[in-house]
């Protein structure tokens, strides 16, 4: 997989509702993160954002996927957002202390940052990236509109994550917010998701998309679209993007990551090389099913 043109993952590898679709009959909640992984390429390790997990979990994990694997791990919310990077430098070794087991296998250390941390806050988080070792990649999702303006404000921190060598993560919500919220769960991606604008700019080798699923299915094609010639260009330009899919209750995020991705197979030229994902683990009455 360190070959592959582009990574495929979705927010999360565990999901009681993916029991009879995803991971097929009679796998164990223990065994979704192998499956998970026997299929998608990466995925966006959100348990981390509320905590740290224990030793003994890190090493589960570090067991259930190859080296080949890639997690994109949030660091913790008290240094993100309680702290707001600030004097949290405790926090932040005691974490990667845990993490350790996995450092092989992290595609990027995400910092997902609040809508309060605005372009005045730089400072700060230019000094806290200053702490990882040139080696730790980093991808950096800001909330904060002054970072969409187009001003110098903009400009200034792309700038700095491109010298840097910084991915900044691309949130693309609109499928989801053409949705109507008349259901709980998209109600709910109304009330928690940013709204903000999509900018598809690469500052680094790995841009990641964060792409928020419309409840219907077919709409999302529409959306998705102008993504097939963005991830084209990385690619043919050396990059390696993350393409990460969710849907309002993510119940349906592995059928769309299939729809997307085979979406954008057909739409690329013959000689546009994608190597094909392996067999989607799917079991219905004892039957494998391909879904990739």
């Amino acid at each position: 997989m360190s070959d592959l043109k582009m990574r495929l993952g979705l927010t999360m590898w565990s999901h009681s509702d993916w029991q009879h679709s995803f991971y097929g009959k009679g796998t164990k909640p223990a065994e979704r993160l192998e499956r998970y992984a026997s299929v998608f390429h990466t995925v966006e390790g959100n348990t981390t954002f509320y905590a740290t997990p224990n030793v003994k979990t890190v090493a589960s994990w570090n067991q259930a996927t190859s080296d080949k694997f890639r997690f994109t791990f949030k660091l913790p919310k008290v240094i993100t957002h309680e702290r707001m990077l600030n004097q949290c430098q405790d926090e932040l070794l005691a974490f990667l202390q845990v993490m350790a087991p996995l450092h092989h296998k992290i595609g990027m250390w995400t910092i997902q940052l609040p809508s309060k941390f605005s372009p005045a806050d730089l400072p700060a988080l230019q000094n806290f990236c200053s702490k990882f070792p040139s080696d730790m990649k980093l991808g950096v999702e800001v909330r904060h509109l002054g970072f969409f303006n187009k001003s110098d404000e903009e400009r200034a921190f792309n700038h700095w994550l491109m010298e840097e060598h910084i991915d900044r993560i691309i949130m693309d919500s609109r499928p989801v917010f053409a949705a109507k919220p008349d259901t709980a769960a998209v109600i709910d991606a109304h009330e928690k998701k940013p709204k903000v604008p999509v900018h598809a700019i690469a500052t680094a080798d790995h841009p990641m998309i964060r792409f928020i699923g419309h409840p219907d299915m077919e709409a999302n094609l529409a959306f998705f679209k102008p993504w097939q010639k963005k991830l084209a260009q990385w690619i043919v330009e050396g990059k390696q993007p993350y393409l990460m899919i969710h849907t309002p209750d993510n119940v349906e995020a592995p059928e769309l990551a299939m729809k997307l991705y085979n979406q954008f197979k057909v739409s690329q030229p013959g000689n546009l090389d994608l190597t094909d994902l392996p067999t989607f683990p799917s079991l219905r009455d004892d039957h494998q099913i391909s879904m990739f």
